[in-house]
């Protein structure tokens, strides 16, 4: 499907794989877990939650390639939590840093529409470079947000295999006998993908950096697809810079490792987090 977007914004794969370029394949999760957040020494308030938002931002905001702030531990604070995160998206979109709202959004028709408008619209208060979508009520109920997003030069990362247990029981059902739901969610972002002008697509995936053999197992293949992966799992959930190299293997140079706790919890000082920034992003690259 060719892409189509505003002149003034390269689509979202266009800017991704070239912040990639410049600065690697880290993506730091913005994480504030009332557990990390008395680490720092800051309550578990919005007063709180924004200065964890905005130390982790000014810190690494120039090392990473996007930040990815997780949604639900924003909307646990109710509206003030909410208004940090519009408040820190929008502080991203100045400093001109990737933003990838970690928010799982999925449903049908008007509703959407709804989330789609809310995340990736312009000028929406949640504006986002990319939104996290979930396509367990088919892909193609995720219409209203893949167009949106063509349209305004942002992007998508669809979960397809996750590393929760549970999620094979939904995501290798059908293979490798036939063909798994993992699978055909990978092939209908690489159709989406199939127009895009450059080497990334703006129809990311979402595969678990500890997914292990799974993608061998399910005889699911990335590289083709041109989607940008965001592989969670780099670092406190136990995958190294070479396990990701070993699971993703050709497809490798599309992946956008997340790191969030291996990261965080060298805070609050902001010298100490962008070292500890600096040491997953030199392991990544070492693996190229």
């Amino acid at each position: 499907m060719p892409e189509s977007r505003p002149p003034e914004r390269p689509g979202f794969g266009t800017r991704l794989a070239a912040v990639m370029d410049r600065r690697g394949q880290l993506c730091v999760g913005i994480d504030p877990h009332p557990a990390l957040l008395a680490q720092w020494g800051l309550n578990d308030d919005a007063a709180g939650l924004e200065r964890f938002s905005l130390t982790v931002l000014e810190a690494v905001g120039e090392q990473a390639a996007a930040l990815k702030p997780q949604v639900a531990l924003y909307e646990r604070h109710g509206s003030a939590g909410m208004a940090v995160l519009e408040r820190l998206l929008a502080a991203c979109a100045e400093a001109g840093v990737l933003s990838i709202a970690d928010a799982k959004r999925g449903d049908i028709g008007s509703t959407m529409a709804a989330y789609a408008d809310a995340w990736l619209r312009d000028g929406a208060p949640l504006a986002a470079d990319a939104v996290t979508l979930s396509p367990y009520l088919g892909f193609e109920s995720l219409r209203p947000a893949l167009d949106l997003a063509r349209d305004t030069g942002r992007g998508v990362f669809v979960l397809a295999l996750t590393s929760n247990p549970e999620g094979a029981s939904v995501q290798h059902a059908g293979g490798p006998a036939g063909r798994s739901v993992a699978a055909r969610i990978v092939d209908a972002a690489a159709a989406e993908n199939a127009g895009a002008a450059d080497s990334l697509g703006s129809v990311g995936l979402v595969v678990g950096a500890t997914v292990g053999t799974a993608l061998t197992d399910l005889e699911i293949g990335l590289a083709a697809s041109r989607a940008p992966l965001l592989a969670p799992g780099l670092g406190a959930q136990g995958a190294t810079a070479a396990d990701l190299r070993k699971t993703f293997a050709a497809a490798y140079p599309q992946v956008l490792a997340t790191s969030s706790r291996g990261i965080l919890r060298a805070g609050p000082d902001p010298r100490s987090l962008r070292e500890a920034a600096a040491r997953a992003s030199g392991e990544l690259a070492a693996e190229r």
